[in-house]
Order: C-alpha cells, then structure tokens, then sequence
C-alpha cells in the first residue's frame, strides 16, 4: 500500500531571475535618515503576495541585506503562506488585521525595518505614478492616506463612470 504524496505548504522557490522579468514598479527614498510614515512605495501588479514578493525581495536585498521577515495587512493581499523560499533562503511572511492599511514592512537581518506605501495593483497609472514619486521624496512627511488620496479620487471617480447607464440603452424597453 502506498500513502498519498507529501504536499509542501510552500510555493516553490522562485528565482530572483525568473521574478525580474518584468519592471518592478518600486520607488525608494535615498540613503539617509528616514523621517516620515514611509520609506518608499510599492506597486505591485496582483494581490497575490507569494506570486509579488521574489521581485521585490530581490531588489530590496541590494539594498538591505538579507530579509528574514515580511509583515503586511491581511485585507490587502489574497490568501499567502506562512514563508517563503526565495533562492533558498527562507522568508517568513507575517499577515496582520492590526497591521496599518496600505503598507508593507519589510524587516532586514539588522532588524533595520523599511515601511513601503503599498499602492493598489488597480490604481489608476497616473495617481499611481505620483504617489510612489511623493512618498519617495527625501523629507516627505506624508500620512498613507494623503499618499493614496488621489488614487482613492481616481478610482471613485472610475467607478462613477462604470455604474452610469447610457439612456439609449433603455430605447424601446417599455
């Protein structure tokens, strides 16, 4: 008799190379001391935190070294392991209601603690753009949402328009 095979709970590991196929859409503040909510702004292109991460893992290592944990706010992202393996290292991924909305921290091995404005894959480009160009600006003091309030007026604004019914769409219905 044989027994059903071992499922690992973690994605396979994922290859910086593999993930860097496309732009990472990701803006830092300089080197220097941080002052502010935020250290940068991410853009990532889904919800899906396993399938988003490697890429910017792998920039962020340049920069911060080694990266042992990321802590992020669970009504952002779809559902996303426990850890992940990225070039063989071991990511632990930490998921958190508590967590302020819109931010991803991401913990180097110095435990030097890096707070990215995570802006909506859906974000409009252009409110997008400059809300990752603003919370990247040296001395910006900015608050999340006064980073994302254009992006939140763009996507009402969107949404204004995709619920308005044309009237000629009615003609001929009695």
């Amino acid at each position: 008799m044989t027994s059903a095979p071992h499922l690992s709970s973690s994605p396979p590991a994922a290859t910086a190379t593999e993930q860097l196929r496309t732009p990472l859409r990701l803006r830092l503040r300089p080197n220097a001391l941080s002052a502010g909510h935020v250290d940068g702004a991410w853009w990532p292109r889904s919800r899906d935190l396993a399938a988003e991460l490697p890429a910017l893992l792998a920039v962020l290592a340049v920069r911060l070294g080694a990266i042992p944990r990321v802590s992020y706010n669970l009504t952002e992202w779809d559902s996303a392991p426990r850890q992940l393996a990225l070039d063989g290292v071991r990511v632990r991924l930490s998921g958190f209601w508590s967590r302020p909305a819109h931010t991803v921290d991401v913990v180097a091995g110095d435990r030097h603690r890096t707070t990215l404005l995570l802006v909506p894959p859906d974000a409009d480009a252009t409110a997008a753009h400059d809300a990752m160009m603003r919370a990247a600006e040296r001395g910006n003091t900015d608050t999340v949402e006064v980073l994302l309030r254009d992006v939140a007026a763009h996507e009402s604004t969107a949404d204004a328009r995709s619920t308005c019914i044309p009237e000629q769409t009615f003609q001929g219905v009695r």
